[in-house]
């Protein structure tokens, strides 16, 4: 397994060693039930464009996390919602995803990409694919402001198969875990779907209640 230098050190508490996907409404569905497809299913499904020449069909689908670390899940919660799934740095970087980098508009990074992004916008077997997705260029566009450096954002490309013993957590709010766990039991009990035995995690604790339930989860 890959070994990310300085991600899991105590000491350091703004560095996360996860990564997290947040499920949010699509329509009539809430958040909660795409939560439970994914878990189901055990895959995270690429739905979106991102990065440098996302307005172009050849521009591959992709997942979005965020390494924000772990008591300050509130920040993401309040605008994507209260479920989510996490899973450590290593298993996206093993997969071929990782954090995205940052062309800021109008500079010459970002017009080079650009026009690469704009000449293979017919050719999705161009080699510029390979990188445009990870790379976003925040800046103000017209009315709108296009800056997201603080979700520490990384990306993977295409669907995002896993088991149940990757994920590294489970993002639920507290009043629901106790009914999420047996469901989960019944679930394999029933050989119905699969079991979550890791933590269970509010995105509105505090350090102390996150770690006691990763501790917990180890006894």
């Amino acid at each position: 397994m890959v070994k990310l230098v300085g991600s899991a050190d105590e000491n350091w508490p703004d560095i996360s060693p996860y990564v997290v996907h947040f499920t949010k409404a699509e329509g009539k569905r809430k958040a909660y039930d795409n939560s439970l497809s994914i878990l189901s299913h055990r895959r995270i499904e690429a739905r979106s464009r991102f990065g440098t020449g996302r307005q172009y069909a050849a521009a591959p689908l992709s997942i979005c996390f965020s390494e924000i670390p772990l008591h300050n899940l509130a920040r993401l919660a309040d605008k994507r919602g209260r479920y989510g799934i996490g899973f450590r740095q290593e298993f996206i970087v093993e997969r071929d995803g990782g954090p995205i980098m940052y062309a800021y508009k109008d500079t010459p990074r970002a017009k080079a990409l650009r026009a690469m992004a704009s000449k293979a916008k017919a050719d999705e077997d161009d080699s510029i694919w390979k990188i445009a997705p990870f790379v976003d260029q925040p800046g103000q566009y017209g009315p709108k402001s296009y800056f997201y450096e603080w979700e520490r954002e990384w990306r993977h490309v295409g669907n995002l198969d896993f088991k149940e013993t990757d994920a590294a957590f489970l993002i639920i709010p507290e009043n629901l875990h106790s009914q999420a766990r047996g469901f989960f039991n019944d679930a394999e009990a029933e050989n119905l779907g699969p079991n979550y035995r890791c933590p269970f995690i509010d995105p509105y604790w505090n350090t102390a209640k996150v770690k006691a339930a990763f501790d917990e989860a180890q006894t």
